[in-house]
């Protein structure tokens, strides 16, 4: 889930200078003010820990690396994504049921869309977080993978499942550079675009 809003890194201690208690979504401000402001590569855990007031060593109780920082609950994320897809009816077809929740997966409040966009930023953006990147677009496209094999009684290593499950990884990725082009796009519409226009053919 995104945190509500971006805080300062002054914001993340007290007024009698002491840090307030620490979370992940406390750090992921913080580390996302820093970046913005220094440059991803510029910014050290170091730097991260004494913005929040908090140890190197607490700093990983929270996050592994600095790249996981910038993910934040993609572990959950991809548990959320199963769950949308096992919830897809069995009379919505393969096509319509991806495209409503994948729809459904990228929607966001409003109130967090321009945290979302910092985020997304740094992910297609940033080459230090490119290999990291495509390790977990991997474990979302075999998601999207084996729920095609499971519908269409195939495994996951043919051809049509694996072909499905890149379509849609290229259809989101292409929505979203647009959107982070275009600043009065909305992703939803841009998703929605992209995935009618698979299912239409070429």
């Amino acid at each position: 889930m995104e945190p509500s809003a971006i805080g300062t890194v002054d914001d993340a201690r007290g007024r009698s200078g002491r840090p307030r208690s620490t979370s992940r979504a406390d750090l992921e401000r913080i580390g996302f003010e820093l970046f913005e402001r220094k440059g991803f590569e510029e910014s050290t855990i170091d730097d991260i820990a004494g913005a929040a007031g908090i140890s190197r060593r607490t700093f990983f109780r929270y996050f592994a690396s600095k790249n996981d920082l910038v993910w934040g609950d993609f572990e959950g994320q991809l548990v959320r994504l199963r769950e949308l897809l096992a919830a897809v009816p069995e009379d919505v077809s393969l096509i319509d049921g991806l495209r409503a929740t994948i729809i459904e997966f990228n929607s966001f409040d409003r109130d967090t869309v321009p945290w979302h966009r910092r985020r997304m930023e740094l992910i297609l953006n940033v080459p230090a977080l490119q290999a990291d990147s495509a390790l977990r677009y991997n474990s979302w496209r075999s998601i999207i993978t084996e729920f095609v094999a499971e519908r269409t009684g195939r495994t996951p290593r043919d051809l049509e499942p694996r072909l499905i499950g890149n379509l849609a990884l290229a259809a989101s990725v292409a929505s979203y550079e647009l959107w982070l082009e275009d600043g009065t796009a909305e992703l939803p519409d841009l998703m929605d675009a992209a995935f009618r226009r698979l299912a239409a053919g070429f």
